[in-house]
């Protein structure tokens, strides 16, 4: 398998709370937008990951009482940030939010691979 066609850990960056008000419903929406991308970047080949899917249970076990608590805003984009230097690219998906557009930003400062939509994303060798 080429280098060029490996499957790639690919973080998937889009908005959790933003323009929610933090309306339970609205953020299960948005995590399943991303979750859904990563089933197509897994589709693909890749092997997608979002902050959230790690983030979220150290948060409830760290006894979080409601999002954007303290122990929420310790744990958060925290992890999402630690990730940056282990995955091998970032895809923005969504509207505006400012910690899907701090992926991206630390993701080209690091040199990874940034996609703006998934069918930049090329398909993974088997």
């Amino acid at each position: 398998m080429s280098q060029k066609n490996r499957p790639l850990l690919i973080l998937v960056a889009g908005p959790y709370r933003s323009n929610t008000g933090d309306d339970p419903e609205k953020i299960a929406n948005n995590l399943r937008t991303m979750n859904e991308a990563g089933l197509e970047l897994f589709a693909l080949g890749h092997i997608p990951v979002t902050g959230e899917a790690l983030a979220l249970p150290l948060i409830a076990v760290a006894g979080s009482k409601q999002i954007g608590d303290e122990i929420f805003n310790e744990i958060f984009h925290p992890i999402a940030r630690r990730l940056i230097e282990r995955v091998d690219a970032v895809l923005r998906i969504g509207g505006p939010s400012s910690g899907a557009d701090e992926m991206v930003t630390l993701a080209r400062v690091a040199g990874k691979l940034v996609y703006m939509a998934i069918d930049e994303v090329e398909r993974a060798e088997d």
